[in-house]
């Protein structure tokens, strides 16, 4: 994995603080891909409550390669999305 990429995942985890992972990733990303990430996370949670892809894809205006891509990131055995989404649901 590139050097940066692991830099920056260890600083990040190194905080509990949602505030300051806020400020870094709009420090660090375009207003364009803070919004993009958003989405692709928005997508995953509704495949993971039984969307469609199709209904997602005209709601969220985004092509269907991008949430096959998901979905095939959720059907993953220990899927780290999976992980996250029940994280965030408890």
């Amino acid at each position: 994995m590139n050097k940066n990429i692991n830099e920056m995942t260890s600083v990040l985890a190194g905080t509990n603080n949602p505030k300051e992972i806020r400020q870094f990733l709009e420090s660090i990303l375009t207003p364009k891909e803070l919004h993009d990430i958003g989405l692709r996370w928005e997508l995953v949670k509704r495949l993971d409550r039984g969307e469609t892809q199709r209904k997602i894809a005209k709601e969220l205006h985004l092509s269907l390669c991008k949430i096959t891509r998901g979905s095939r990131e959720l059907k993953k055995p220990d899927a780290i999305l999976k992980k996250f989404i029940d994280r965030l649901n408890k």
